[in-house]
């Protein structure tokens, strides 16, 4: 293997490590959701700085996790989720002391900047400790521990910020991140044997581009669509990636090689990273909020309705890298899971006032189904097609594409939701009050109808971007002409059982 690593190596030590560290990413953002009314009713904050409690850790995390990927494999993959961990811990734990909301959006950054450290480098270290179909079992079990995170995180949260207030939900979560930290040195260190130079000018630039875009999606109900901050935040992002094109095909040591861009495989598979951030995120965001607003749940209660959107998610992962590795070709579970989480969203236009369990475990469970099966997938089969020594680089791309298009999604789904119902109610306030969960008064069943009704919109529109990616994904994965099965850059070692599961369909 092109690649030195620490005499030492315990995969047992290192998929626990990277496992735990899945589970706290996964159970934080999730619970985090549930918690949005209780913090903007305590710090008075509603709208486009409340939404930044969201916004802004995604924003960190993804656009860092290109960077952490690519310092991974230069200066090693455990230094790299340790110091992801101290970010992450530091961050929580700094939210949980916050008295302002702005502080609040601050203190979100630094643990999203952190989460970034964590997700590239805990991805970057089974990639180069595991091989063949037992690299598919850890992805899978990476999956199915997300899955938990996302089940529990909405519950558990609900039943912190009911009983000992919403800084109690992030303490816990700064604990477990201490706990990460110190699980680092059961870990041995890896690295690309090649040290490529950081290309500084390209993660600036990159960095700079997305926070641009975040800021005019984030901003634009806010300031209005045309206000000049706005328009220059679109204009700016965009030429700057652009700019960040150009600067990666020139560099010697870019921060995205794109030549894993060009693999139609390794591209395919990361656009159906995409299948949890479209038609997962946005809905996990928000849906709590709805709920408590709308039918006056507690956080509690929210939570656990949520359970029917994540609770497939925590065992359907491993029940994906299983049918793979028996021999049920990929691209054929991919297309079925996208296709599931499209309908999903679409049938989740019977929303409304008053909606128990029973109207609404249909359109939740086929959401959480379909996101499941994509997550026990996605990681597994796009590492099976990256060369030995670029595993930290790939699963940073990885990352980033999904954690930009979660960023991006939440962002844009929140936007949707107050632009709408700016549109029904002729007022921004009154809509940012609305979108937070706060529809107290005689108006409260007017204010509800227009609430389901900007929802059934944001549904459909989710509905049909899903069905565009997941079409998109599934002409990339045809088998090429003459009925030849794509095969990996690097010939996977072990039995022919292993080389043939391992072997991306």
């Amino acid at each position: 293997m092109n690649e030195t690593a620490a005499p030492r190596s315990r995969p047992a030590a290192t998929l626990g490590l990277v496992l735990l560290g899945m589970l706290t990413l996964a159970m934080s953002m999730s619970g985090t959701t549930v918690a949005l009314p209780e913090i903007g009713a305590d710090l008075g904050a509603s709208g486009a700085p409340l939404q930044w409690v969201i916004t802004g850790y995604f924003l960190t995390a993804s656009s860092f996790m290109l960077v952490a990927g690519s310092l991974a494999d230069a200066l090693g993959r455990r230094r790299v989720y340790r110091v992801g961990a101290a970010l992450f811990t530091a961050g929580l734990a700094l939210s949980a002391t916050a008295d302002d909301v702005l502080l609040l959006d601050a203190a979100r950054v630094l643990a999203g900047l952190g989460a970034a450290g964590v997700m590239a480098g805990g991805g970057a270290l089974l990639g180069s400790t595991f091989q063949g179909a037992a690299r598919t079992r850890a992805f899978g079990a990476l999956g199915t521990v997300g899955g938990v995170g996302l089940a529990a995180g909405p519950t558990l949260s609900g039943a912190l910020v009911g009983t000992l207030g919403w800084r109690a939900a992030f303490l816990v979560f700064a604990a477990v991140g201490a706990v990460l930290l110190t699980g680092t040195l059961l870990v041995a260190e890896s690295r690309a044997e090649a040290r490529p130079r950081l290309d500084v000018a390209g993660a600036v630039t990159f960095i700079v581009a997305l926070g641009l875009l975040m800021t005019g999606v984030t901003q634009g109900p806010q300031n209005g669509w045309s206000h000049p901050l706005v328009l220059g935040a679109f204009g700016g992002g965009a030429a700057l990636l652009v700019t960040f094109g150009i600067l990666q095909r020139r560099s010697a040591h870019p921060v995205l090689d794109l030549a894993l861009v060009r693999d139609r495989r390794y591209l395919a598979w990361t656009l159906a990273g995409l299948t949890g951030a479209v038609g997962f995120a946005g809905t996990l965001t928000y849906l709590p909020t709805y709920f408590q607003g709308v039918d006056g749940a507690s956080s509690g209660e929210a939570g656990t309705t949520m359970l029917l959107l994540t609770a497939p998610v925590l065992l359907l992962p491993l029940v994906g890298a299983r049918l793979v590795n028996r021999g049920v070709p990929a691209r054929v579970l991919i297309a079925l899971a996208m296709g599931l989480v499209a309908a999903g969203n679409a049938w989740l236009t019977v929303l409304e006032p008053g909606a128990g369990a029973g109207l609404l475990a249909g359109p939740l469970l086929t959401i959480g189904i379909g996101t499941g099966l994509a997550n026990g997938l996605v990681d597994g089969q796009a590492m099976g097609v990256v060369a030995a020594g670029r595993e930290g680089t790939a699963a940073g791309f990885l990352n980033t594409v999904r954690g930009g298009g979660q960023a991006m999604m939440i962002a844009a789904l929140g936007a949707g939701l107050l632009s709408l119902l700016q549109g029904r109610l002729g007022s921004g306030e009154l809509a940012g009050r609305v979108a937070s969960g706060h529809l107290d008064g005689a108006d409260h069943a007017y204010l509800a109808g227009e609430f389901t009704g900007a929802w059934h919109t944001v549904s459909w529109t989710i509905a049909g971007v899903m069905a565009v990616v997941a079409v998109t994904v599934v002409v990339l994965l045809r088998a090429p002409r003459g009925g030849e099965t794509p095969r990996p850059r690097t010939a996977p070692t072990g039995s022919a059982r292993t080389r043939s599961a391992a072997a991306p369909r």
